[in-house]
C-alpha cells in the first residue's frame, strides 16, 4: 500500500497559492480600469492607515489580552518619543529608531 499522507498538504499549499495569486492580481487582470464609485475611491485612501492602526493599537494599549494597568510600561515612553520625533522631522526611519532607542533600554535594562 502506498502512503499518500503527503498529498493533502501539497494540494492545500497549491490551492492557497492559487487563491493568493488570484486575489492579489484581481485588480491587474482587467485591461481597463474598473469603475469604482467616488465614495469607495475616497474610502480606499484610508485603508492602509486603518490597517496599520488595527495592528499597532493593540500592541500599545494591551498586554496578554488585557488593557495595560500601569504607566510603567516601556511602550508608552517609546510611543510618545517616536510620535514627537515624527511630528518634528516627518521621517519614518527616524521614528522607528527613536522608538526602539527608548523602548529597548527601558524594557531590557529596567525590566519594564
Amino acid at each position: 500500500m502506498m502512503d499518500h499522507g503527503w498529498l493533502e498538504p501539497v494540494l492545500a499549499t497549491l490551492g492557497l497559492a492559487v487563491i493568493t495569486v488570484v486575489t492579489r492580481a484581481f485588480f491587474m487582470i482587467p485591461e481597463r480600469e474598473l469603475p469604482l464609485p467616488d465614495w469607495l475611491k475616497r474610502g480606499l485612501k484610508y485603508a492602509p492607515l486603518a490597517a496599520l492602526t488595527a495592528v499597532i493599537a493593540p500592541e500599545i494599549f494591551m498586554t496578554q489580552g488585557a488593557l495595560i494597568q500601569t504607566l510603567q510600561d516601556a511602550r508608552w515612553p517609546a510611543v510618545l518619543c517616536a510620535t514627537g520625533y515624527y511630528f518634528w522631522r516627518r521621517g519614518i526611519l527616524g521614528t522607528i529608531v527613536v522608538g526602539m532607542a527608548v523602548y529597548l533600554p527601558l524594557h531590557i535594562g529596567l525590566g519594564w
